[in-house]
């Protein structure tokens, strides 16, 4: 409090608390016309949809290793015409001019992601399917069924050329940036819940090369559940080492919330602690509603087999994917599955490039296949967004004298379902598979799409102290949106 003289304020606190209220004034107007140039006044995510949404859910199916675009999504016969010739001996010579290979950055330079000049020809044959007549690799028969339902993209490219393109293509940033949120985590961050007994983003499959974690400066209440299907053990810690009544956990249950709850009044703006006590709440509740949704035995035979569950080598993905079809139907938000993790990734086709594919394909082909004729006979495709996705694509030259390198400049996703169009191709790579000379996208416009589609703006999920880049936010990929 200013000490009063003869009942007023002294002339220093007079001037200072004037030259305060001007500091106040103008502060005031600076921050009113940063508010105006930002839209509106940042407010937290209220849990519903800036926009009408198309789709409710989620289901991101992502193949860890790099998938070969040219043996997948998209033919590029002249790769069999000029086999094995350089590529400065075709009419091809201009893909290796500098300019356009200054796209990469390098986290540490190694034996990876060269260009390898000598062309190597298409190892698997292609045909034409569906009304549509897109063009998928023999090694895709099952997903080539279901042509007419897919929005194929062959213009994607990235930065990474090693494999923190894994981490760069679900958080939009290379690994030189930083750790970032994933795009499940700012899903999670953006909508609230469709189902309170179920979490509303669980991670399935393995992922060891790139982060486990994905809510990052958003905080670890918007970290991916990890999920098992296997209904004996579906979560880590989800049941007790011996027999333990149901009572008996209401009680500790009961006991730990209202502990938790005196805990936070003393720390009301612990993330950490929000974070742990709301999964405390939700691993409860899951311990019974988790397992009913991995119990297959309510699945007729026909469904399983349509899955490839009957099939050595389909049978885990399968499951899987069985999996993500039961958990969409119970309203589970964003279910994200990794295909071959583990170290660099399985579909990694450094040599040995047609067993490598091959037996990759045949593990994800039907259980693929039979996720889409699921979810449509089922009404769910509508509202179901599913997204097949790789980290990079590979080198239309040989490495070695059977593989391919990784490759960033060119490759291929598709996205089907959840207000999509039907039966298109969007975009376009050279003729020899190189670079991606048409539309061209980068990773995030996946994620603006997929945001879209889910009825959110992603500049309005923007925190405080947390400015994104307008990379970071991508653009929708209009062109494919019905």
């Amino acid at each position: 409090m200013n000490k009063l003289f003869n009942g007023h304020a002294p002339r220093r606190t007079f001037l200072a608390d004037m030259g305060m209220g001007f500091t106040g004034l103008a502060l005031g107007a600076m921050l009113q016309r940063e508010a105006r140039g930002h839209g509106a006044a940042w407010a937290p995510p209220t849990g519903e949809p800036h926009m009408p949404p198309k789709a409710k859910s989620v289901i991101w199916l992502f193949m860890n290793g790099g998938v070969s675009q040219m043996e997948s999504f998209d033919p590029k016969p002249m790769l069999t015409k000029y086999a094995g010739k350089t590529i400065s001996e075709t009419p091809f010579a201009e893909t290796q001019d500098p300019e356009k290979l200054a796209l990469a950055r390098v986290a540490a330079p190694d034996g990876n992601g060269n260009q390898r000049n000598k062309l190597y020809p298409l190892q698997k044959g292609f045909k034409k399917h569906g009304e549509s007549g897109i063009e998928v690799s023999d090694w895709f028969p099952h997903i080539a069924k279901h042509v007419d339902k897919l929005a194929v993209v062959r213009s994607m490219y990235t930065t990474d050329s090693n494999h923190g393109a894994q981490t760069q293509f679900h958080s939009g940033r290379h690994l030189n940036d930083g750790n970032y949120p994933t795009l499940g985590a700012w899903v999670h961050y953006g909508l609230g819940s469709l189902n309170e007994n179920l979490p509303q983003f669980i991670s399935i499959g393995k992922r060891e090369y790139w982060n486990k974690r994905d809510g990052h400066y958003l905080g670890p209440a918007h970290d991916a559940v990890p999920m098992r299907v296997d209904p004996d053990n579906p979560l880590d810690f989800s049941s007790p080492e011996r027999p333990f009544a149901r009572s008996s956990q209401e009680i500790g249950q009961d006991l730990i919330q209202r502990l938790n709850n005196r805990r936070q009044l003393e720390y009301p703006n612990d993330p950490a602690m929000a974070a742990r006590i709301a999964s405390y709440e939700l691993a409860f509740r899951m311990q019974s509603s988790i397992p009913d949704v991995v119990d297959f035995s309510q699945e007729t035979a026909q469904t399983q087999a349509m899955y490839g569950i009957d099939k050595p080598h389909s049978r885990e993905f399968g499951m899987q994917l069985l999996g993500a079809r039961r958990l969409v139907e119970q309203g589970v938000r964003f279910i994200q599955i990794q295909h071959g993790g583990g170290g660099a990734g399985a579909w990694d086709a450094h040599g040995k490039l047609e067993a490598n594919h091959t037996k990759n394909s045949l593990a994800v082909d039907q259980p693929i296949g039979g996720l889409l004729e699921d979810l449509e006979q089922r009404g769910l495709l509508d509202e179901t967004l599913v997204v097949f996705a790789t980290e990079f694509g590979r080198t239309p030259g040989s490495q070695g004298s059977d593989g391919r390198d990784h490759h960033i400049y060119g490759f291929s996703v598709w996205m089907a379902g959840g207000g999509l169009k039907r039966g298109v191709v969007h975009g376009a790579t050279d003729e020899i598979g190189f670079h991606a000379v048409e539309d061209r996208h980068y990773v995030t416009d996946v994620h603006a799409t997929i945001l879209k589609q889910l009825g959110l703006d992603s500049r309005k999920l923007e925190i405080p102290g947390r400015k994104r880049l307008e990379i970071d936010h991508g653009r929708p990929i209009d062109q494919i949106i019905a």
